[in-house]
């Protein structure tokens, strides 16, 4: 068994924060309850139901408690509302390679904050935790998703044709990966909250 990992929090950008879940996120695990495709490429419950989503919670700190990686909430810091999630996962790690995987709710699409999220754990885990490669998957049609991989300096590396069962099918996906020695002239280091 891995050592426990402590998730950090960190800004992410002007505007938002990664912080480790709480209890009181709850209502973003019913947002995403309710999304017509996180339930389907996550293990957000649905239906949504309170016992379900506090579960939801608790194993995303039991996955930090058993080392198998960071989950972050993507919070507003003006307000600190719950908009999306990240998480970087290790099982990997031996090889020298993390994964990378987010999601974002209604209303946080579109304003730049999942490719804040991105560059900010990108960057922490390669520059900081020294892992040489971070890589993420994403479905050919999801252009939201490939333009934030690629806004946060990932590179695609090619199509895995039947990769993943999403929705009871079998699913393309599209292999993105940053590596190391890889730095878009707009990286900084992240900075603790």
């Amino acid at each position: 068994m891995a050592p426990p990992l402590t998730v950090p929090s960190m800004t992410a950008g002007a505007d938002f924060v990664l912080r480790p879940w709480e209890m009181s996120d709850l209502p973003l695990v019913r947002e995403a309850a309710e999304d017509d495709y996180i339930p389907l490429v996550t293990t957000i419950p649905t239906p949504y139901s309170d016992e379900a989503a506090e579960a939801y919670v608790r194993r995303q700190w039991d996955r930090a408690a058993e080392g198998e990686g960071y989950p972050f909430t993507i919070a507003r810091t003006r307000d600190r509302r719950p908009v999306g999630s990240i998480g970087l996962w290790l099982a990997d790690a031996d090889a020298g390679r993390a994964t990378v995987g987010y999601w974002m709710t209604a209303p946080g699409r579109g304003q730049g904050v999942a490719g804040a999220a991105l560059r900010t754990v990108t960057t922490w885990a390669l520059h900081e935790l020294g892992i040489p490669r971070a890589q993420l998957l994403v479905e050919p049609w999801n252009t939201a998703s490939v333009r934030t991989a690629e806004s946060a300096g990932y590179r695609r590396e090619g199509l895995l044709r039947g990769w993943q069962e999403i929705g009871g099918r079998r699913r393309d996906m599209l292999m993105y990966a940053r590596l190391n020695g890889d730095r878009p002239s707009d990286d900084r280091p992240p900075t603790a909250s």
